[in-house]
């Protein structure tokens, strides 16, 4: 069974079948999926679609877009969402100095404290970082959180470890199936396969061969196949191990999933 770290089925693209297909995962060889919140109102979509199905669970929080929307009345409504039994991270929480959609002061000020609640709550926390690679990482090294993953890394190998070696997983998405990503492949093969995380970010980073079409959990087994190819492993050992990741940085009992 294949695992989906990272998930946005609340997203428009699928309002006309997410259900559906979301309902078929099972039984196109995915059992277990992290949908992802990105501000107040995904992150209660997130939940909403989380006790619908046993093996999908929800993150909440609050993107670096929408940090300009965040206040503290806000933000203690993210605490209480968190308390939500199928809540297992919060994020997703970061920087993004590429599009700056808001200030970024702003989205300094806010990924800080929500840090700070990962740490309060003792969640994990799923990390965006865009054109910060540096500062996100002394963020998050002079912060109090030590469990989270970056999702759909893009750095070089070397930030890589010394994210492992801050107690992270590091999130690989469809992007390792692309042309001329030599920098990512690198560091997915330095990258100890006990500490990576299998993600789609549908509808979002369709893998090679179906770049053009929105992406979906079945769709992971290309990202399996890359990542076997480049550690040298069976595609049964990459599904595997990043099940058993998932499950051990969100504190899910595997039974809790399909496998």
């Amino acid at each position: 069974m294949i695992t989906d770290s990272h998930a946005h089925y609340d997203n428009k693209r699928f309002k006309e079948d997410g259900i559906s297909l979301v309902t078929s995962l099972p039984s196109k060889g995915v059992g277990l999926v992290i949908n992802v919140g990105c501000d107040m109102h995904t992150s209660k979509e997130s939940i909403k679609l989380a006790k619908q199905f046993p093996y999908v669970y929800a993150t909440v929080g609050v993107h670096p877009h929408s940090a300009k929307t965040l206040n503290e009345e806000n933000l203690q409504a993210l605490k209480k969402l968190a308390e939500n039994e199928k809540v297992v991270a919060i994020g997703e929480i970061g920087l993004d100095f590429y599009h700056d959609f808001s200030p970024r002061d702003v989205q300094r000020d806010w990924f800080k404290h929500q840090l700070e609640l990962a740490h309060e709550l003792d969640l994990p926390v799923v990390i965006h970082s865009r054109e910060a690679n540096q500062e996100v990482f002394d963020t998050i090294l002079y912060s109090d959180v030590r469990k989270g993953v970056i999702h759909s890394f893009s750095g070089d190998w070397k930030l890589a470890l010394r994210y492992v070696e801050l107690g992270f997983f590091i999130g690989i998405s469809g992007v390792v199936t692309f042309d001329k990503t030599n920098q990512l492949q690198s560091a997915v093969k330095e990258i100890p396969l006990e500490k990576i995380l299998m993600e789609t970010d549908c509808p979002y980073l369709t893998p090679a061969p179906h770049r053009s079409k929105r992406n979906d959990s079945t769709m992971l087994v290309y990202v399996a196949e890359a990542i076997a190819q480049i550690k040298d492993v069976t595609v049964e050992t990459v599904c595997n191990q990043t099940t058993k990741n998932v499950c051990s940085l969100f504190a899910i009992s595997n039974n809790e999933a399909i496998l």
